[in-house]
């Protein structure tokens, strides 16, 4: 299968010696999503301005459906589509209106642009709202309409920016259906970017961590997961930790890969229940008592711990 997306090398520096990306590189086949992940100001921003035209790197190759992207910008842009964090529709429009002003843009007109527009409000349930005001939207169903908006021009490529960002639970989990039946398209590749690593671990067939602009690994989840032994055990402290809770818990027989990030330890463990009673009793005696404690199999947040350096939903609230 070829890819449809491949970067190879990129290198972008901003500012005063600022190096967004440092060699990064990235190839997606069709009927693959892909999730790229990474700490704030990894480069994930930066790579994914380039993909879509947005910014030039200082050095490296970029091919998107076959068309060289540096070489020729406006040919990617007709066989992509970008769905952005921030919703592109106009809110004093409806749903319907924007939608035709999209298929204008991409050269489409009379019946085609009409079918296209009956298909799209068709296949994400938007026919009853299609011509309300987007203001009048719920998030759920402008996220649909964001969606529905990226793939008017039946795109080789598609670009999700956290698709399912500010959600419910139950518009997230509608949302993440949709992806999958894109997924199904063998025609298509999905690059996507996301805060939520149970999203990136049930939709993408891939993984790649990116780290001070250089990809760290990659992978399928269940690969990554897999390499991790044994289980995960995080620690809440009572108070902010030191290094007497760090060394506390390193010297637990059986217990590896300790971290510490403010309040939270992390590490993992042959036995992680057996584990459990020994650590407790260690920060005790260290005079840093926890508060709470878990155990769990990895998951792809602890595949994050491990390459990123920091737990994934504390970074993304700092």
């Amino acid at each position: 299968m070829s890819n449809t997306v491949e970067a190879y090398d990129l290198v972008k520096t901003y500012g005063k010696g600022v190096r967004a990306l440092d060699g990064l590189s990235i190839s997606v086949p069709a009927g693959e999503v892909f999730a790229l992940l990474g700490p704030n100001g990894a480069g994930k921003s930066t790579t994914i301005k380039i993909l879509t035209t947005l910014a030039r790197p200082d050095s490296g190759t970029v091919t998107v459906a076959g068309h060289d992207a540096l070489a020729h910008p406006a040919k990617v842009r007709r066989v992509i589509g970008v769905v952005s964090q921030k919703s592109g529709a106009d809110p004093v429009a409806t749903g319907r209106q924007n939608l035709l002003l999209q298929g204008r843009l991409y050269r489409l007109s009379g019946r085609d642009l009409k079918r296209r527009v009956g298909e799209l409000l068709e296949r994400f349930a938007l026919g009853e709202f299609a011509d309300r005001a987007v203001s009048t939207y719920s998030g759920g169903t402008q996220r649909r309409l964001d969606v529905a908006l990226g793939l008017m021009n039946r795109p080789e490529v598609l670009f999700l920016d956290e698709p399912t960002a500010g959600l419910d639970p139950q518009a997230r989990t509608a949302m993440w259906a949709e992806i999958s039946r894109l997924a199904a398209d063998e025609s298509m590749a999905i690059l996507l970017t996301t805060h939520h690593l149970e999203e990136a671990d049930r939709l993408a067939r891939r993984v790649s961590i990116v780290d001070r602009g250089r990809i760290v690994v990659t992978g399928s989840p269940d690969q990554l997961k897999s390499e991790l032994r044994g289980d995960a055990v995080h620690i809440e402290l009572r108070d902010e930790g030191d290094d007497h809770a760090k060394a506390a818990l390193e010297n637990v027989p059986g217990v590896r890969e300790v971290t510490l990030a403010g309040r939270q330890l992390s590490a993992r463990a042959d036995d992680g229940a057996a584990t459990v009673p020994h650590a407790l009793a260690a920060l005790d005696k260290a005079g840093t008592p926890a508060a709470t404690v878990t155990v769990a199999r990895p998951s792809l947040d602890d595949v994050y711990f491990r390459y990123a350096g920091k737990r994934f939903e504390t970074e993304v609230a700092a």
